[in-house]
């Protein structure tokens, strides 16, 4: 049998306020990197102190803490007012507040780093900075993981038909295929769900879902594909259609009944 330990512990950083202006010491305060996870709610301690390493009472100075992260192009991404943790005004809670960065705040951050600042606001509205060491440097590194809770995988967009009348069997009556996209086998079962939802405005005919085993897709569109499932719109839907199928295939793609141009916005799909 292995034993492996996990650990529930607090997220704690120590920050210093200069407000003596002087430094008693010249060592690195929280230099440390943060560890965030994307998928979940990740509350962040945060413990304030002065140069003597004395904590400093936030609601008697009248001080609310400011958080605020930036991406390696400097643009704000994340901003959050520190929340005071309650107490009995004792060394451990005094100075003691949290920013919690939500699952929302990190839903469209890719995995990455990114810069932070905390600085304090107090009661006239004038900012006071905290600094990440004694040596007055100010900003703090966040690394933003998705490995804990990898999310749902990419969708695939499409929006580009092409008009054919081979595939219609009629050089009158033209249909028009969609680009092909892989739909994904090896990470898919036997009962492999795939989901594609239609953008549409006006647009009145069928969409087919059409599929493919073939392993490759040729130029002059000798692949053998069948039909899986069938969309029909009257032209006043409102709201994007969905449609579910399964099974395990190579390809995927779509082939519209009428010109779907500025009708047939995207199509995005799923596996």
């Amino acid at each position: 049998m292995q034993l492996l330990p996990r650990y529930l512990v607090n997220n704690r950083t120590t920050i210093v306020a200069n407000e003596a202006g002087f430094v008693t010491e010249y060592k690195p305060v929280y230099q440390r990197h943060i560890q965030v996870y994307k998928g979940i709610d990740n509350i962040l301690e945060f413990k304030l102190l002065n140069v003597d390493q004395k904590p400093i009472d936030l609601a008697i100075k009248g001080y609310t803490p400011k958080f605020q992260a930036f991406d390696e192009s400097k643009n704000l991404v994340i901003e959050h007012n520190g929340t005071l943790v309650p107490g009995d005004d004792s060394a451990a809670t005094r100075g003691l507040f949290t920013v919690t960065i939500t699952d929302n705040d990190l839903l469209g951050i890719k995995q990455q780093y990114l810069s932070y600042n905390i600085y304090l606001e107090d009661a006239n509205n004038n900012p006071v900075i905290t600094y990440t060491d004694t040596h007055f440097g100010n900003n703090g590194i966040i690394y933003v993981s998705s490995e804990a809770f990898p999310g749902p995988r990419a969708t695939y967009s499409i929006s580009t038909f092409v008009e054919d009348d081979v595939l219609s069997g009629d050089p009158d009556d033209s249909v028009w295929r969609s680009d092909t996209l892989s739909a994904e086998p090896g990470i898919n079962g036997n009962e492999a769900l795939h989901t594609a939802v239609v953008y549409t405005s006006g647009y009145v005919g069928s969409l087919i879902v059409q599929a493919t085993l073939d392993n490759q897709i040729t130029s002059n569109n000798t692949n053998n594909w069948t039909d899986v499932a069938t969309l029909s719109f009257t032209g006043n839907e409102n709201e994007p259609t969905p449609v579910n199928f399964n099974g395990v295939y190579s390809h995927l793609r779509f082939i519209a009944t009428d010109n779907p141009a500025d009708k047939i916005s995207k199509i995005l799909v799923r596996n």
